[in-house]
């Protein structure tokens, strides 16, 4: 197995507690969320309804589409209230130096893309 890849998206202070901010990597859109100083990254495209999560909001490590209200957890991906039924595809982070880096392989297959 290899070892996770890890690319630089953003500073640190770029990414205030409980402010999802959206970054891509390699053309996946990915949305970062500071919780309690640790950084977490999920897909940002709600697998119900293909809106960016950046857009909604956040509630401690809870992240609320802007569109249906579905809640995912940014540290699992799971969904934790309707209308999504599948879970959001999770991404290794390192923070190095005030930098945030992300691994670009998803720990699962966005259900709405080829990942």
């Amino acid at each position: 197995m290899t070892s996770p890849t890890f690319v630089e998206v953003a500073e640190l202070a770029d990414v205030p507690p409980e402010t999802p901010v959206r970054v891509e990597v390699d053309g996946t859109p990915i949305c970062l969320v500071n919780v309690d100083g640790t950084i977490h990254a999920v897909h940002d495209v709600c697998t119900h309804a293909m809106q960016s999560l950046a857009d909604g909001w956040v509630d401690h490590d809870r992240l609320e589409c802007p569109r249906h209200g579905a809640v995912f957890s940014v540290i699992t991906g799971e969904v934790l209230t309707p209308p999504a039924s599948a879970p959001l595809p999770t991404f290794g982070v390192a923070v190095k130096d005030g930098r945030i880096l992300v691994d670009p392989t998803p720990n699962r297959a966005h259900p709405l893309y080829d990942n």
